[in-house]
């Protein structure tokens, strides 16, 4: 750890779960260090993310092999061209390892449209089917999308036993008050110390703590100061910081709710 990381990232007394990143997008030997810098800044667990066919298996292994880390089965947006039958039998097998936490990362991204939006809607759709039949949350990726997210996500909700995390949140007030009233929570990351994010700042205003889920996205979305780095796990205190000070709320009381509301959402008790 650099000697600025080291005077800049607080350290606190309560753990803190990394409840989305993508790990699988380090070598080896970064994989080692970013978990000994996680431990180091008190990140206890770790979810990383499927995202496509080809990752299935890969952030299952991560989890297997590595005691903080958990994984989610599911195909993100992007690649919902891929999602076929193989596929969904693929995901549903990997749902019942005992590391998998959830069925993601699933959703609409109608800013890209790498997939065509008919895709989206059908791979989106059946994931939230799968998930409520494993009995799992699901992790959510929407983007210029709340209209079609509310619609699909308004048939399947009250299947959906666990619910789950609208994740890296940057939609509208109204597609969140929808989501928690339906009792999602709403993840939130770096993004909430960019200048330009107020949207976002809004919505955490407007959100209970308990209804909040801490996440990096890393490697992407590195928290100020260090945007133009890799983001990675061990800057969660500072996205904690901030989001506490948004809240009003003493840090280590924050903490500790976010904390709950994690283990609830994605471990057993």
């Amino acid at each position: 750890m650099n000697s600025i990381s080291s005077k800049t990232i607080p350290r606190f007394m309560t753990p803190i779960v990394e409840t989305h990143c993508h790990l699988d997008y380090l070598g080896p030997e970064s994989l080692r260090a970013t978990l000994n810098a996680a431990a180091d800044y008190g990140i206890e667990r770790i979810v990383t993310i499927a995202v496509s066919p080809d990752n299935l298996e890969t952030v299952r292994n991560l989890a297997v092999q590595n005691q903080q880390v958990w994984c989610t089965q599911g195909i993100h947006p992007h690649e919902a061209s891929a999602w076929n039958q193989d596929v969904a039998e693929r995901v549903i097998a990997g749902c019942d390892e005992a590391r998998t936490v959830a069925v993601g990362e699933i959703g609409l991204d109608y800013h890209y449209d790498h997939s065509n939006r008919t895709a989206q809607a059908r791979a989106f759709d059946e994931q939230l089917h799968v998930a409520a039949q494993q009995s799992l949350p699901v992790v959510i990726h929407t983007r210029d999308a709340d209209d079609d997210t509310r619609a699909i996500l308004a048939n399947h909700s009250r299947h959906l036993t666990k619910k789950g995390v609208i994740h890296s949140f940057t939609s509208s007030l109204g597609l969140a008050e929808f989501c928690l009233a339906e009792g999602f929570v709403l993840g939130f990351n770096g993004i909430t110390t960019f200048k330009n994010a107020d949207n976002v700042r809004a919505v955490v205003s407007a959100t209970p703590a308990e209804s909040i889920v801490l996440e990096t996205d890393a490697p992407y979305l590195t928290p100020v100061p260090f945007r133009g780095k890799p983001n990675a796990p061990h800057y969660l205190p500072l996205i904690a910081e901030k989001l506490a000070d948004l809240k009003g709320l003493q840090i280590e009381h924050f903490l500790k709710l976010t904390r709950k509301t994690s283990y609830q959402l994605f471990f057993k008790q």
